[in-house]
C-alpha cells in the first residue's frame, strides 16, 4: 500500500487528491512555485515543499524539480492531478524508473493514446467507430484533396491537441488554407507539435464520454456516461452525468466501445473515452482517449457514489478492482459547473486580482483550492460547483439555486453566465451542441437597481458618520465594464434594505464591500474622489488613440512590432499570454510605432501601455 503520496499539481485538484489520501491513511506532500507559496490548497497536506518559480515551466512543468521533492519528503508514490505532467509518459517513466508508484495508466497506454493520429488508428483496430477523416500525410495539397473528398465543412485538428487548441472548422474550399495555417501555428505554439488530421466536421455535435478504470489484473469497467456539449470554444464550462437523450441502445453501444477500446491496450487506472455522437441520429464516432482524472469525474462519483482517486490509488498500488461491472450502480442525476476568472461581458477575457471573500450556499459540492490572489500563471477555473438530484431537472434547479447563493467577492467570474446558461431552453430540454454556447447571445444589462441598494446598505455598514454631508465614489464591477456609483447620505434609506436581503451580503471593510444576488456578485471598491472612471466606465483603456494597452494582467508571449515601423488596422502588436490564453494586442489604425514599452517574458498590469505611435489615424472599420 502507498504510505507517502506527493500530489504533483496545485489548486482544487491537489485538495480532492489529499482529502481522499488522508482518509486512507495516506500521508500527503504538496508541492508549490512562487505564485502559490501561502496558497489555500497547501493547508490540507501533511507538508509541503518549493518546486520554483512561478511559470509552469519553471516548477509544475519542471520533472526534476518534482522528482527531487519527492526523492527530499521521502514520498513513495505520486499522482499528476490533470494538467501539467499527467500526461506525460516520459515523466512517468521517470516515476517508475526511481522506484516510486505512479498513480495513473501505464507509460505505453499513455504513449499509445497521447497522439490523435495513433489514437484513431487503434480505435479503428478495435472496431470502434471513427470518424471519416485523413492522417495519412501533412502534405498540404494532400490535405486539401482530403477535405475535398470528405465533403466540407471539415475539421482541422491538432494531433497533439487537447483543451481545444490547434482546432480550426473549414466551412469550405476557400477556408481551408487559413484554418490550416492557424490550427498549424496554435499546436506548434502549445505543444511542440504541427501534425494535423482532417476530418468530416459533424454539424450537429454533441460530446459524449465514458469513464473507465482498470487494474493491473487485467479487468476493466466502465462508470458511465457523462454529457459535456456545453462548451466554449471547446473548453467544456457545465458538464453532467448520464449523458442525456440517448437510447437505451446507444448508451450500451457507446459504453462497451469504450471498454472495448480500454481491454484492446491493457489501460490501467482511470481514463476517459471520448465520443463526438451525431445529434441528428446518434451516430457515434470515437474522439480521444484522456489518459488521467478528468476535470469532471465529481459528476461520476456523485451517481455511482464511489471516490474515483480512491480507486485510482488501489489499483496503483497493485489491488484489483473492488467491484465488477454488474455491481456498479447508477442513482440520480449530476451537474457541474465551472467557475472561472473571467469577464463574460468582454470576451471572457482572463481576471486577476485578491479575493476578498466567499460564501458557498448549504447542500453543494464545492471543490476549490482557492488562494487569497488569482495569479495569471496557471488555469483561469477557480472552483467547481458540484450537485445531485433525483432527476435531471431537480439536478438542475439546485445548480441555478447554488450559483445564486454563491458569493465569491473580487475578481469576475462567469458565475451569472453560468446561471443564464442552465435557464435557456435549449440546456433545459438538452438539446444544446458543442455549437451552442459559441453561437447563441448572451445578454450584459445594466446592474439592477437592486445593486445599487446593496451599495448603499454596504456603505452604511462601514460606519461612515450619519450626520453632514458627504459622498462617495464607489466602483461597481458586476461582470462587465466599471460604473460609477456616487452616493450620499440621503441615499441611505430602509427602502433599499429588501432589495439588499434577497442576496449574500459579502465582505464588508474600510476600502471594499460585496454582494450576490441571481447569480452576480457585486464588487464595490472605494476610491478617491480626484480619480476619474469615465473611461474605464466606456470601456476605453485610455483616454488617447496613441497608445496600445494590455486588456488584462498577463505575460508579454510576443513583441511583433519594433520602433520606426508602420503599421495598419488590425496589424498585430503584442501577444499577451494569461491563464494558458493568448490573447492578440492589435493595431485599432494606421500609424507609426514611437516606442515599445514591453519585451518578452515581462508581466504587465491591466491597462499598462504596451506601444506608443507617433501619429494613429483611427479606422473606421467596427
Amino acid at each position: 500500500m502507498i504510505q507517502k503520496l506527493l500530489v504533483a499539481n496545485r489548486g482544487e485538484i491537489a485538495v480532492r487528491i489529499a482529502r481522499t489520501a488522508s482518509a486512507m491513511g495516506i500521508d500527503t506532500v504538496a508541492v508549490f512555485s512562487d505564485a502559490d507559496a501561502g496558497g489555500g490548497y497547501l493547508f490540507e497536506f501533511d507538508e509541503s515543499t518549493y518546486i520554483g518559480a512561478a511559470p509552469a515551466s519553471e516548477s509544475y512543468l519542471n520533472q526534476d524539480a518534482v522528482l527531487k521533492a519527492a526523492a527530499s519528503s521521502g514520498a513513495d508514490a505520486i499522482h499528476p492531478g490533470y494538467g501539467f505532467l499527467a500526461e506525460n509518459a516520459e515523466f512517468a517513466d521517470r516515476v517508475i524508473a526511481a522506484g516510486l508508484t505512479w498513480v495513473g495508466p501505464t507509460p505505453n497506454a499513455m504513449r499509445m493514446m497521447g497522439l490523435k493520429i495513433e489514437a484513431r488508428r487503434f480505435a479503428e483496430a478495435a472496431g470502434v467507430p471513427i470518424i471519416p477523416g485523413f492522417d495519412g500525410s501533412q502534405d498540404t495539397e494532400e490535405m486539401r484533396s482530403a477535405a475535398e473528398k470528405l465533403g466540407y465543412p471539415v475539421m482541422i485538428k491538432a494531433s497533439a491537441g487537447g483543451g481545444g487548441k490547434g482546432i480550426r472548422i473549414a466551412a469550405g474550399p476557400e477556408d481551408f488554407d487559413t484554418a490550416l495555417r492557424e490550427a498549424t501555428d496554435e499546436s506548434s505554439r502549445a505543444f511542440g507539435d504541427s501534425d494535423m488530421i482532417v476530418e468530416r466536421y459533424i454539424t450537429q455535435p454533441r460530446h459524449v464520454e465514458v469513464q473507465v478504470i482498470g487494474d493491473s489484473l487485467g479487468s476493466l469497467i466502465h462508470l458511465g456516461t457523462r454529457e459535456c456539449s456545453l462548451q466554449r470554444k471547446h473548453q467544456k464550462v457545465i458538464e453532467e452525468a448520464p449523458a442525456i437523450n440517448l437510447s437505451d441502445m446507444t448508451r450500451a453501444s457507446i459504453t462497451a466501445a469504450a471498454v472495448t477500446l480500454g481491454s484492446s491496450i491493457g489501460y490501467e487506472n482511470a481514463g476517459t473515452v471520448e465520443f463526438i455522437v451525431d445529434g441528428e441520429n446518434e451516430e457515434f464516432f470515437f474522439l480521444e482517449m484522456n489518459t488521467r482524472l478528468q476535470v469532471e469525474h465529481p459528476v461520476t462519483e456523485e451517481i455511482t457514489g464511489l471516490d474515483l482517486v480512491e480507486l485510482q490509488l488501489l489499483v496503483a498500488a497493485g489491488a484489483p478492482l473492488p467491484l465488477s461491472q454488474n455491481e456498479v450502480r447508477f442513482v440520480g442525476h449530476a451537474f457541474e459547473a465551472r467557475i472561472n476568472a473571467e469577464d463574460p461581458s468582454a470576451g471572457f477575457m482572463p481576471q486577476t486580482g485578491p479575493i476578498f471573500a466567499t460564501t458557498v450556499p448549504d447542500g453543494v459540492r464545492w471543490e476549490t483550492g482557492l488562494s487569497t490572489d488569482v495569479s495569471p500563471h496557471y488555469d483561469s477555473m477557480l472552483a467547481k460547483l458540484v450537485v445531485h438530484g433525483d432527476t435531471r431537472d431537480v439536478a438542475r434547479q439546485k445548480l441555478v439555486s447554488g450559483l445564486e447563493g454563491l458569493h465569491l467577492a473580487g475578481p469576475r467570474t462567469n458565475q451569472g453566465f453560468l446561471h443564464w446558461l442552465l435557464q435557456q431552453p435549449e440546456v433545459v430540454a438538452g438539446t444544446a451542441t458543442t455549437r451552442f454556447v459559441d453561437e447563441i447571445e448572451f445578454p450584459t444589462p445594466a446592474p439592477p437597481t437592486s445593486a445599487f441598494g446593496a451599495a448603499a446598505h454596504l456603505v452604511r455598514e462601514t460606519e461612515i458618520p450619519a450626520e453632514g454631508p458627504w459622498g462617495l465614489d464607489l466602483r461597481l464591477t458586476p461582470h462587465r465594464r466599471e460604473s460609477v456609483v456616487l452616493l450620499g447620505y440621503k441615499g441611505v434609506t430602509e427602502r433599499v434594505l429588501p432589495e439588499v436581503i434577497s442576496g449574500v451580503i459579502g465582505s464588508v471593510g474600510p476600502t471594499h464591500a460585496a454582494v450576490t444576488m441571481g447569480g452576480e456578485t457585486y464588487t464595490f471598491e472605494r476610491v478617491g474622489r480626484e480619480q476619474d472612471w469615465r473611461s474605464k466606465a466606456q470601456g476605453v483603456p485610455d483616454t488617447t488613440s496613441e497608445l496600445a494597452t494590455a486588456p488584462f494582467p498577463g505575460l508579454i508571449a510576443t513583441v511583433d512590432v519594433k520602433e520606426g515601423q508602420s503599421v495598419v488596422a488590425g496589424d498585430l502588436l503584442v501577444t499577451l499570454e494569461a491563464m494558458k490564453m493568448l490573447h492578440p494586442v492589435k493595431a485599432s489604425g494606421s500609424g507609426v510605432v514611437a516606442s515599445v514599452l514591453v519585451e518578452v517574458g515581462a508581466i504587465v498590469a491591466s491597462d499598462a501601455v504596451l506601444v506608443r505611435f507617433e501619429e494613429m489615424i483611427q479606422s473606421n472599420e467596427e
